[in-house]
């Protein structure tokens, strides 16, 4: 006998959900308003690309040719070698390990210079003429002459 109250009990509560559910939709049903959703839901992008309420405005709209547009990393235009020659003076160099740094003239940067790019011994205080390369870590001097 208890079985039997125990399916009754559980068929009202379905019924229950059921009727409670119905009446959810229907609530949402007739609150729900219809053509102001729509209009509420649209966004429009302005001139700075910012999100808006209002639509943008056409006399600041602006029309670039698919011509112009560059996608990726603009070409460079190419180097003039001369522009690579350097002067400058040897603030550092250690003949034991082979390295030091050149103090470039123009700009005041310090660069680095290994012994493999030699082709004349140098030492600190020395005036010379380099160009400079870019190497994994920076610029890097390379075909370093001394200058008399």
């Amino acid at each position: 006998m208890a079985d039997n109250w125990k399916k009754k009990e559980r068929e009202t509560k379905k019924q229950q959900q059921k009727k409670s559910k119905e009446e959810k939709k229907q609530l949402r049903k007739e609150n729900r308003k219809d053509g102001a959703d729509y209009d509420s839901m649209i966004a429009y992008v302005d001139e700075n690309g910012n999100l808006s309420s209002k639509p943008p405005d056409p006399a600041k709209k602006k029309v670039y040719a698919a011509e112009e547009i560059e996608i990726g990393v603009p070409k460079q235009a190419p180097v003039n070698p001369e522009d690579l020659i350097r002067k400058g003076n040897v603030a550092f160099f250690n003949t034991a390990k082979g390295y030091g740094f050149i103090n470039d003239a123009a700009t005041g940067e310090r660069v680095f210079v290994h012994i493999n790019s030699l082709t004349q011994a140098i030492k600190e205080g020395d005036k010379v003429l380099f160009e400079i390369e870019k190497g994994p870590k920076g610029f890097v001097a390379v075909n370093i002459q001394l200058v008399s």
